[in-house]
């Protein structure tokens, strides 16, 4: 039990996934709630084969690619801060190709659960460096069976989460959702530059 509280702490404070509420919110105020929970359960099952892929091969793929984290972050700062653009301008629709028939074609939309929501938002360079970690760390079969429930239980609370966005969505109303998205993105914009900025300061440090 003290492992999968340690396992599930450290990534809930790494992804987070309060902070990515109010993004969630921004990105799917225009949508029917139909549209909007299969959005949500796309997010969580997309967030959780990422997780489970970092935990098991993520330091092969990188290794295999010559990948190093401090290029994950920088890919993933770009990701991030392209987005927050789209929602500082109120054109993340037709950032996404999304303008016409994404707002009732559910397979259309949901395209925003794979990107920017599960990865790099939730599934992250920092979540995933934190799983290859524990791999190392953590390869006893109890201890691997341990960290796949703690991974389980991430994806199972963001899905609660988000599965409770229309309450959000209607204390707001609209005009509400319009300045949290303007507020969002610049936050969104800030989150992806510190990314790329942290992948350059260890970059620099490795250098010297």
């Amino acid at each position: 039990m003290e492992l999968y509280l340690y396992l599930f702490a450290s990534l809930f404070s790494v992804m987070n996934p309060l902070a990515t509420l109010p993004i969630f919110v921004s990105l799917t105020s225009e949508d029917t709630p139909k549209i909007r929970k299969i959005t949500a359960v796309k997010t969580a099952i997309n967030t959780f084969i990422i997780l489970l892929t970092a935990y098991f091969v993520g330091q092969f793929i990188i290794d295999f690619f010559g990948i190093s984290i401090n290029s994950l972050r920088m890919a993933g700062g770009l990701i991030i801060t392209t987005s927050g653009f789209a929602l500082l301008t109120g054109k993340f629709a037709e950032h996404k190709g999304l303008k016409n028939e994404g707002r009732t074609s559910p397979r259309t939309r949901n395209d925003i659960s794979f990107t920017p929501l599960a990865m790099p938002i939730l599934a992250g360079p920092g979540s995933m460096s934190l799983l290859i970690s524990f791999n190392q760390e953590y390869y006893q079969p109890t201890q691997i069976a341990i960290a796949v429930a703690a991974i389980l239980s991430i994806c199972l609370v963001i899905l609660i989460m988000f599965r409770s966005s229309q309450y959000i969505i209607v204390a707001l109303g609209n005009s509400g959702i319009n300045a949290i998205s303007r507020i969002i993105g610049f936050i969104v914009i800030a989150i992806g530059i510190e990314y790329i900025s942290h992948a350059i300061v260890n970059i620099l440090n490795g250098v010297q």
